[in-house]
């Protein structure tokens, strides 16, 4: 049972186009890990968001996550899916350069890469955003939990992570200099 809500701006395919593009080509992503940091700049905490997964029904944890729709800029992906998954007054803070941390590829076969999405092979440029305002997790992200990087690296928390996500969690602490990788 998927915990999902459909979206209401599904943007360009309708739900059997994208099954059957997905079966044929990758499809490009954006994937950003929200942070909140002091006056200096400093992370001090790490968002991840709780949800039920869609490919298992299980409750996971997850990163802020979404297609890029035909004809969208990388940069309005990004601030569409942080609103779509935080709230409209969450306030990211986008990076002013539209170069990502990394470039995360999922396979739908796993063993390739450590990152895994059975429904597609998927290509996510990755992103840390810190957000200023209030957090509110809509469509099908149930709870927003802050924890400190030290928090986050925690391999308990790194394997609940879907789609080996705790993987990209940890290159993106690594990124910030918080902690090793």
């Amino acid at each position: 049972m998927s915990v999902r809500t459909p979206d209401p701006n599904p943007g360009w395919l309708p739900e059997f186009a994208l099954d059957e593009t997905r079966a044929r080509v990758p499809i490009l992503y954006v994937e950003a890990v929200p942070v909140r940091v002091d006056s200096h700049g400093t992370v001090e905490h790490i968002g991840v968001l709780l949800r039920g997964s869609s490919t298992t029904g299980e409750m996971t944890r997850t990163l802020v996550s979404g297609r890029v729709l035909h004809g969208e800029s990388v940069r309005d992906a990004l601030l569409r899916n942080l609103e779509k998954d935080l709230g409209p007054t969450a306030f990211p803070q986008l990076p002013t350069s539209v170069v990502p941390f990394t470039v995360a590829e999922y396979f739908p076969f796993p063993g390739v890469t450590p990152l895994h999405d059975p429904r597609q092979h998927a290509v996510a440029l990755a992103y840390v955003v810190p957000v200023t305002g209030e957090c509110n997790p809509r469509q099908d992200a149930l709870e927003l939990t802050w924890l400190t990087p030290e928090e986050a690296a925690h391999p308990d928390v790194l394997a609940d992570m879907e789609g080996g996500r705790g993987t990209l969690l940890k290159q993106a602490l690594a990124h910030l200099g918080v902690l090793g990788a």
